[in-house]
């Protein structure tokens, strides 16, 4: 005779379900409040954004006056990674657009290092042009050559 082996069910309750509000799904009114709490603060945003690029072109000046080090390159990307997630919510998506570029070009500790100046500086410099001719979107025909031109320099340069 043989005998089968038994088996037991159980069932975990949905944690998350019950931490993310159940059923009733998302809370538009916190999301509106939330929103409404941003707007509040976007008189801001320019003054915070030209602090995010001083701190980008304080790190360029360290990289020239330094040397491209493992320190130096380390706080230039941090600088482009802050903007990188910055710049959209301060209104500038083109920003944040050049910025990833630029994040893309010394993402990688290895090669960070060879990563040509020339390459990093024009990105430095498109981010405060942007700002200087208030081109915020990549749709803009001048934002978009400069996202174009930095993006595919970067990737002719990773591929090589």
């Amino acid at each position: 005779m043989t005998t089968k082996p038994t088996a037991e069910v159980i069932q975990v309750p949905n944690m998350l379900k019950l931490k993310v509000g159940g059923r009733g799904g998302i809370d538009m009114a916190a999301i509106a409040k939330a929103e409404a709490a941003l707007k509040s603060l976007s008189g801001n945003f320019a003054q915070w954004l030209q602090d995010e690029i001083s701190k980008l072109e304080a790190a360029r000046q360290d990289v020239k006056t330094e040397g491209l080090n493992a320190t130096t390159v380390e706080a230039l990307y941090l600088r482009a990674h802050d903007l990188k997630g910055l710049g959209a919510t301060y209104e500038f998506p083109l920003i944040t657009r050049i910025a990833a570029s630029l994040c893309k070009l010394i993402d990688e500790p290895d090669t960070r290092l060879s990563a040509p100046m020339f390459l990093v500086d024009a990105h430095i410099d498109a981010i405060k042009a942007a700002v200087r001719g208030d081109i915020k979107v990549d749709t803009h025909p001048v934002g978009k050559a400069l996202a174009e031109e930095l993006e595919g320099r970067v990737t002719e340069y990773l591929a090589g």
